[in-house]
């Protein structure tokens, strides 16, 4: 192993600052070609070489230096990637919500807490519940149109029937309110 490498795995900061100035270079231009963004490049390698001192120990020399770090930063690229994505839907979703909230207000219809809280549900939880509470069709109905059995379409209502309730904190005035009826008995 690189003796610059066993001192910093022994704790030595200046041979890590040396490290550091060596692969610092190499490592931008690697995450500007897979980024193809400078900024987020620059804050990738400077998140890697924070992971390397945390996880220096971990390093065997079983690899060159650079490919634990190329390792390390691919990671930290992929995982950017999936939150920008989770980010990405969610800006979407948001944005769709708006624009449903804005078309009932525009009709003067009315848009309620109720119809807000299902709009936060997952679809496949939101639509075994429309089905079931708004127009009456049975388990078994739903679970033929969702391909899914009645059981599983009666566990989604249930449980997005507790999401809802949660998000509208009527789960709170109920538990209260059983509770008050325990203490009264």
């Amino acid at each position: 192993m690189d003796p610059l490498i066993k001192s910093a795995k022994e704790g030595d900061h200046l041979a890590f600052a040396m490290l550091f100035k060596e692969n610092y270079p190499f490592l931008v231009k690697y995450l500007m070609k897979i980024t193809m963004n400078p900024d987020m490049a620059e804050e990738l390698a400077q998140e890697t070489m924070a992971k390397c001192i945390q996880k220096i120990h971990l390093y065997n020399g079983q690899s060159k230096f650079s490919t634990w770090l190329i390792s390390i930063a691919t990671n930290a690229y992929i995982d950017q990637c999936r939150k920008q994505k989770r980010e990405n839907k969610w800006k979407g979703q948001e944005e769709v919500y708006r624009k449903l909230k804005w078309h009932f207000e525009s009709r003067n219809e009315e848009w309620n807490d109720a119809l807000e809280a299902l709009g936060k549900l997952p679809v496949d939880v939101r639509v075994p519940i429309v089905l079931k509470h708004y127009y009456g069709y049975s388990y078994d109905e739903i679970g033929e149109w969702m391909k899914i059995s009645s059981g599983t379409v009666k566990s989604r209502v249930h449980n997005g029937i507790l999401a809802v309730r949660r998000e509208l904190k009527l789960g709170e005035e109920t538990e209260g309110r059983h509770t008050r009826q325990r203490t009264t008995k």
